[in-house]
């Protein structure tokens, strides 16, 4: 089978862009075919619409062609991939698994706890803690999280360290280097306890195409802190995703739940509300095991290996980062 994935890969990688610019396709990857609603044991290129139409309503332009240089295509009904975010409980130690948010968020997921130069930081996405690119460095990380009845200063239990900025559609980013995220942070701290509105913003650069969805921010107690996953434990290591890979996470919102990668190598368009919009390669597909809230948890294997960060979604699919791609641009590890 690696024969013959890395074949329709090399194909897809020339086609992916044009295949993208076709209406109403907001996602191409690589899964099985399914014919009548069975899944074959086919490999194809699977183009996720928002909206499937009769062939009689698109253009010859839009239209998917059923084989793209001998490779068999499918068309996936998936809907409008957006961004996961919503609600619970006040819980301490604070484990991952539960209801977090930057004060200026409703609520997400605490992914998981991690280690950046043997300090200790919580992992969530860029858009739970980082507010889509618009906090800085320093600002309260709550628990639970707005939504669900936190408050600063009662329930702030970490400081905002760094994040990997989001590139929007047509959105210029540009990046303050030469600071770390743990001094601009309390920089920050004192601007903000002194009244003053000077804030400094550190966040790893990311290309157009971004790669993950991700944040960390510094705990304020490590004794407050509980290295396990709600109902799953503690982490054993990290797993690259693949096809047919069993999953499991635990999200504010929906809890445990089990699902399947059904693609990988996953290029897909996320809508972020406000006319906002982000292309985002070499991510993961799974089915509906996600619900507004959860993003940000972490996607575990069947042996509790780290397979991935959950960022988005819509009522059929689930899209995570791979986790390679958020501990390197992040430059963390396990604890």
């Amino acid at each position: 089978m690696d024969t013959i994935y890395y074949h329709i890969k090399g194909k897809l990688d020339k086609v992916r862009d044009q295949l993208l610019k076709k209406q109403n396709v907001v996602a191409v990857g690589i899964g099985y075919k399914t014919v009548e609603g069975h899944t074959t044991g086919d490999l194809s290129i699977i183009c996720s619409v928002a909206d499937k139409k009769p062939i009689s309503k698109l253009s010859t332009a839009d239209l998917i062609p059923r084989v793209i240089e001998g490779i068999p295509t499918d068309v996936f009904n998936s809907g409008v991939i957006n961004v996961v975010s919503n609600p619970k409980a006040r819980i301490r130690p604070v484990p991952a698994g539960c209801s977090i948010s930057h004060t200026s968020v409703t609520a997400g997921t605490l992914g998981c706890w991690v280690k950046k130069k043997d300090q200790l930081y919580l992992l969530s996405n860029n858009h739970v803690i980082a507010n889509n690119n618009e906090a800085s460095p320093g600002d309260l990380i709550i628990q639970p999280g707005s939504y669900d009845g936190g408050l600063a200063p009662d329930d702030v239990i970490a400081i905002l360290s760094e994040f990997v900025p989001i590139s929007f559609r047509e959105d210029e980013i540009s990046s303050a280097g030469g600071i770390s995220g743990f001094i601009a942070g309390f920089l920050n701290l004192l601007y903000k306890l002194s009244g003053s509105r000077t804030r400094i913003k550190v966040y790893k650069e990311q290309s157009k195409t971004n790669l993950c969805d991700a944040a960390i921010a510094h705990p304020l107690n490590a004794e407050e802190v509980a290295l396990e996953v709600l109902e799953l434990g503690k982490i054993q290591g990290l797993k690259e995703g693949k096809l047919d890979m069993k999953i499991r996470k635990f999200g504010r919102t929906t809890a445990l739940t089990n699902g399947v990668i059904t693609q990988t190598d996953l290029s897909v368009v996320v809508n972020y509300g406000y006319n906002k919009t982000a292309l985002f390669s070499d991510q993961l597909m799974a089915g509906a095991m996600s619900q507004g809230g959860d993003s940000g948890s972490a996607v575990l294997d069947e042996e509790n290996n780290l397979v991935g960060l959950l960022f988005a979604g819509s009522d059929t699919t689930t899209i995570i980062n791979r986790i390679q791609n958020v501990f390197s641009a992040l430059d963390i590890t396990l604890p």
